[in-house]
This record gives C-alpha cells, sequence and structure tokens, in this order.
C-alpha cells in the first residue's frame, strides 16, 4: 500500500486541529497538502473507471465514469445542516490528500474466500465561508464501482438535517424502483411514483439498493455502506430535472412505527456513510463486482468468528415433536438449524416474554436432541419481547440456542439504526447469530460483525411472486448483501418450476438459507417424488469462488460457485423459455461429472413441470446448452473425476 503525496513544507496544513481530527477518525496520520487543481479525479487501478470530485464557484459536484462512458453526470454534493448550514455550496479547499490500496483479504464467509480491496482515494478538506466550519470529502474509484463520503472534521457536535448528494443520470436510463417491499418496477429517474403515508415519508421514494440500465448496456447499483449512527438513504425523483435523484434520508422508520426523526445528531469528528455505485460493463459483472459494499465497510470487529457458521434452515411446526422431527430431517438432509417461528412464545404481537416455550413446545428437549445431532436452533423474536436484549440473548446462550431471527425490524431514521446495530452487537457478546427480517437495507455491517448473517428487506418468494421478479432480484436487492429468501420448492403455490426453484441456491447469495417453506418432513418420506432432494442435501451456502456466467436483468441469470473442487451452476429464465450457452471455461483441469436437473416438458403451470435428473462428462472446453422452461431453470452439480 503507497501512502499519500508528501507535500512540501510551506504547504503544510496550518489548521493541526483538522488534521488530528482526521487520524481520530482513522482516516489517515498524514500531512496534507492545498489542492492547486478545481477538480480531481481517482481511477481505479486498472483504469477503467473513475470518479472525479470538482469545486465551481465554491459548490461541490461529482461525476463517475467507466471505460469512457458516464455513469453518473456532474451532480451535487454536500450536507444540510439543522439550522440550514449547506456544507458544499459555498466552500473553499484547505487541503487535499491521494494515495492507492492494493490488498487482499479474507471474509469469514462471502462470495469469495479472498476479497481484492484495490483503489485509488482522493480527500479534500473545506472550509465553510460562512461559518467556518471544516469538512471534508472522500472519493475511491475501484475497478468494480465507485464511492464517497462526507466527513465532518470539527470537534463537537453537528446536527444533519440531509444531504445536498445528487444522482443525474444520462439520458435514456432507466432505474429499478421499489419502495419498502414492493416489486421493482423499472421507470424514468424522474417518474418514481409518489408512496407513504401521514406516518411515513411520502413522496416519489425508493429504496436501495437501486439499478439502473443505461442504453449503452452499462449497469449500476446504487448503495450504501457503513452506515452507523446514520438514517436510511432513499433517493427521490427531482422536479423538472427528469434524469436525476436526489438523497433524502429517512424521518420515519420505514411502515411508520416509532417517534418521527427529522434531524440526526452526531459527535464530531464524524463521517457520514459511503455512497456507492457498484458498476458493470454488462449486467453479469455487475453481480460479480457486489464486494464493493464490503470493501469499503470497516473490518472485523470480533476476534472469534469460529462458532458463526452459516448454513441452510427448516422452519418447524409449534410443538415437540415437529422440532424434534425436523432435527432428524436436517441431520438427514444435510442442513445445519431448525428454527422456531413467530408464536413460539406466545402470539407475537401481545407477547412481550420470549423467555417462555408455549406448553406444546418443550425447548429444552429440542435443543438437546439437536445439539446431539450437531443442528443448531434458531428462535423468533418480536421488538416488543426485545425490552432487555443482553438479559434476553445471555440467557439463550445458556439453553444453547445458536441464533436469533428478529421480526418486523423496519429501519429508517437514525435512532432504528442504533438500535439495530446495538443488537448484533449484544448478539455478539453471546456468540448468537442474527437474522433481521422485514424492511430493513443492508449496509456491509456483516464484514464488521459476521454474526448479522442474514436479512430481508426484499418482497420474498413466500409471497409466490413472478419468475421475472426472481430474476431481478441478483441484479438488485441481493447486490447490497445477504438475502433471506426462502426457498419455496415443491409449493403448488409457486408461479415457478421446481428447477427455477431449485436454481436458487447457486444464483441468490444467502449465507443463511430457509429452505422447504412451511412444510414437515413427512412431505419428503418418498424422496423419489422429489429429484431435486440431492441438490439441496449437497449445496453449501457460503463460497470459494463465484461466476457470474450470463445475465440481463429481469430477463436470465446464470451463476457458477465453487465450495473445494465442486461447482454449482444456477440459471434461471422469466416468463419466456430460452436456452443459454454456458461455456463451462472456469473449471479446472481434469474431467468433471455434470449431474444435472432441468425442466421436463412443461406443464399446464409452471409449477406442474417435471424435474428431469440426468449426468454426463464434461471438461472446461465444454459448452452447456441450459434449457429452461418458462419461469424455468436448471440447476448443475460439477464434480471433479
Amino acid at each position: 500500500m503507497s501512502g499519500p503525496q508528501e507535500p512540501s513544507r510551506r504547504r503544510v496544513l496550518k489548521g493541526a486541529a483538522v488534521a488530528a481530527a482526521t487520524a481520530a477518525l482513522g482516516i489517515g496520520s498524514t500531512y496534507p497538502s492545498e489542492a492547486s487543481d478545481p477538480s480531481v479525479t481517482a481511477t481505479s487501478p486498472d483504469g477503467t473507471t473513475s470518479i472525479t470530485m470538482s469545486l465551481t464557484g465554491g459548490s461541490l459536484q461529482w461525476s463517475a465514469r467507466r471505460k469512457g462512458a458516464t455513469v453518473v453526470a456532474g451532480s451535487a454534493m454536500g450536507l444540510r445542516l439543522s439550522d440550514g448550514t449547506t456544507l458544499g455550496t459555498g466552500a473553499v479547499l484547505t487541503n487535499y490528500q491521494h494515495w492507492h490500496v492494493d490488498r487482499t483479504w479474507n471474509p469469514v464467509y462471502g462470495r469469495n474466500a479472498t476479497v481484492l480491496d484495490a483503489y485509488q482515494e482522493m480527500r479534500w478538506n473545506l472550509r465553510d465561508k460562512r461559518t467556518s466550519i471544516n469538512f471534508g470529502v472522500q472519493i475511491r474509484a475501484y475497478a468494480t464501482g465507485v464511492a464517497f463520503r462526507y466527513v465532518l472534521l470539527d470537534s463537537g457536535t453537528a446536527t444533519i438535517a440531509g444531504e445536498l448528494t445528487t444522482f443525474a443520470f444520462p439520458d435514456g436510463t432507466l432505474v429499478y424502483s421499489a419502495r419498502d417491499e414492493d416489486d421493482y418496477n423499472p421507470v424514468a429517474p424522474g417518474s418514481i411514483p409518489p408512496t407513504g403515508t401521514s406516518s411515513t415519508d411520502s413522496g416519489p421514494l425508493t429504496d436501495l439498493p437501486l439499478t439502473a440500465t443505461y442504453s449503452g448496456g452499462l449497469i449500476a447499483c446504487v448503495c450504501e455502506s457503513d452506515r452507523v449512527n446514520y438514517p436510511r438513504l432513499t433517493l427521490s425523483s427531482v422536479f423538472g430535472q427528469p434524469n436525476t435523484l436526489a438523497a433524502y434520508l429517512m424521518q420515519h422508520t420505514a411502515r411508520g412505527s416509532g417517534t418521527a426523526q427529522t434531524t440526526s445528531t452526531v459527535s464530531t469528528p464524524f463521517a457520514t456513510p459511503w455512497r456507492a455505485v457498484v458498476i458493470g460493463s454488462t449486467h453479469a459483472e455487475l453481480i460479480d463486482n457486489a464486494d464493493l459494499v464490503l470493501n469499503l465497510a470497516p473490518a472485523g470487529a470480533l476476534a472469534d468468528t469460529s462458532w458463526i457458521r452459516p448454513g441452510k434452515v427448516f422452519r418447524c411446526n409449534l410443538t415437540t415433536a415437529d422440532g424434534l422431527a425436523g432435527v432428524d430431517f436436517a441431520a438427514a438432509r444435510g442442513l445445519q438449524y431448525i428454527e422456531y417461528d413467530s408464536g413460539w412464545y406466545g402470539p407475537e404481537h401481545t407477547s412481550t416474554d420470549a423467555t417462555q416455550p408455549i406448553s406444546a413446545i418443550d425447548l429444552p428437549k429440542v435443543i438437546s436432541h439437536a445439539t446431539g445431532k450437531g443442528i443448531g436452533v434458531l428462535l423468533y423474536v418480536n421488538p416488543m419481547a426485545l425490552s432487555s436484549p443482553d438479559s434476553l440473548f445471555a440467557l439463550y446462550q445458556r439453553w444453547g440456542v445458536a441464533g436469533v431471527k428478529l421480526g418486523f425490524i423496519n429501519d429508517g431514521t437514525q435512532a432504528m439504526t442504533n438500535r439495530i446495530t446495538a443488537w448484533v452487537r449484544t448478539a455478539a457478546r453471546y456468540k448468537l447469530l442474527i437474522d433481521t427480517h422485514d424492511d430493513v437495507r443492508p449496509f456491509g455491517y456483516e464484514r464488521t460483525y459476521p454474526n448479522w448473517i442474514s436479512l430481508e428487506g426484499v418482497r420474498g418468494n413466500e409471497h409466490f411472486p413472478t419468475a421475472t421478479h426472481n430474476v431481478t432480484l441478483p441484479f438488485t436487492r441481493n447486490i447490497g448483501g445477504p438475502m433471506d429468501y426462502t426457498i419455496c420448492y415443491g409449493q403448488s403455490r409457486d408461479r415457478t418450476t421446481n428447477a427455477h426453484q431449485m436454481a436458487m441456491a447457486a444464483v441468490y447469495y444467502q449465507p443463511l438459507e430457509f429452505l422447504y417453506w412451511y412444510d414437515a418432513p413427512s412431505k419428503y418420506s418418498t424422496p423419489s417424488n422429489w429429484p431435486g432432494l440431492p441438490w439441496f442435501d449437497a449445496i453449501p451456502t457460503v463460497w470459494d469462488q463465484s461466476r457470474t456466467l450470463a445475465g440481463a436483468i429481469g430477463e436470465y441469470i446464470a451463476v457458477a460457485r465453487r465450495s473445494g473442487t465442486t461447482w454449482y451452476l444456477g440459471a434461471m429464465t422469466n416468463e419466456t423459455a430460452r436456452t443459454l450457452s454456458v461455456p463451462l471455461s472456469f473449471l479446472g483441469s481434469g474431467t468433471y461429472t455434470a449431474t444435472i436437473y432441468a425442466d421436463g416438458t412443461p406443464g399446464s403451470s409452471p409449477y406442474q413441470t417435471p424435474v428431469v435428473v440426468s449426468t454426463r462428462t464434461v471438461t472446461s472446453s465444454t459448452t452447456l446448452s441450459v434449457a429452461m422452461a418458462p419461469a424455468g431453470g436448471q440447476a448443475v452439480v460439477l464434480t471433479q473425476g
């Protein structure tokens, strides 16, 4: 890693307090120098991607490019404070830093066992001319995208009311807009439909991650990372600017519960979350670049992560017998966990005591049986029962519980962000996994606290959505981070084929993966009726290597992921039947046995399309012809030797 440019002595920053504040934030202990140019560009080490920051007439702007094409045109930057001060509209430059980083790191789990963290960073420190407030902007360029954030440099406190941040897209751009847990709707940036109620944030708002497609074939996804002590970012259409989206910091929780918070007070120095744009030259490449969000998050905070075990989960009905049967099913079918969902301690919307199971469940007996078979037990908790998370989580640790699924987690405000991150940190002290459900969005915190192993924040598969929705998610919500999206294999209400449901296990990144919906083990007592079972038995949930082979948002997707020497390939299509030609050049040398789970002759409904299993020998020079029925898919295990 190379350090910042060394300035001459006569250009050293005069304000030592600002340098000390910078060091206190952990963003370098260097001697910044004045910038002589009105703009500065950070360029990725491979030269493909750049982000430019400029100061014109005292106003900050930014833009981004990929291989010469505009990703974001000139757009505003800055913060708005509660007293009306706008940091970024009347600023002077006081110092400048830049450097390169080129390193790798190993996540506890992920899409890849090794993550490349290589970028160029530029930092400007500025002073607001009216108030003399010192603040900074940091920009980074990676091969996978760009990012920036703001830093309040003076010591004390500040109250933030909003951001000036905008995203100006080129003509012809479409954005995939979704609010809360709705379906994605491709619209022009200026045409996001108004949503909200009197008790929620209202307006033409869309949640992150937000994906944009471009007329020239580029694709980009706006995300945030390292959101701590700060409200959740949404984006809003801007009246009179049809190609522009503006930052809107949420003032209510996502579904309107709790107190509105119009401002956020922070202790300074303070760095805001990163505003990241993951970029792909192709739709498939976008998915492979999603680790940008993790690279921007703080490094792991836990000294011991040996107890954190990703895996597959079977949800049990609420009796002792069902729990015991679920444990046996999990052990037989290669799953790692069972879960008791809402109702295990009483009606979730009226019960505030999550320390006493209902009489139908002998929880110690189930946990003992599970422990003896190497299966973990997860418990659902509504926040109504979280008045004392420290004592509750300590109790669960004593019981031998492996983790907690928190329901009705609707983030949005600074206060709610702080509650969620505090729950995650508390759970880590007691070696508990956390899976948060309902309207909560990712921001890279699973790198910092990897016990936060999954979260929902998506229109779930248990709503039995369209195949188009399913092949939109890899390019949208799943770019931001782990996604809890229950695989509903074998459900008569599915609007997809069973092979389509099977492929989800390879296509989606889900470190904690719920399988078999709310089924009972007895449904699968005759395995020959369910040819997909061996696929689910074998497939892991975290990976040594991932490769997206083909894709177009809302149309189709094919992803291959490696664990050890075995590759798992999943392909899915929308309601249009199609055949993909998929080269297997990612394979190592030698021969592989391909076990192929494909759509058979389409039935009268997608669900009734059978799964047909075949095997063949392949090598790295083989091109698979992946045929999929309408709303169909294909799942392939590639075993060496």
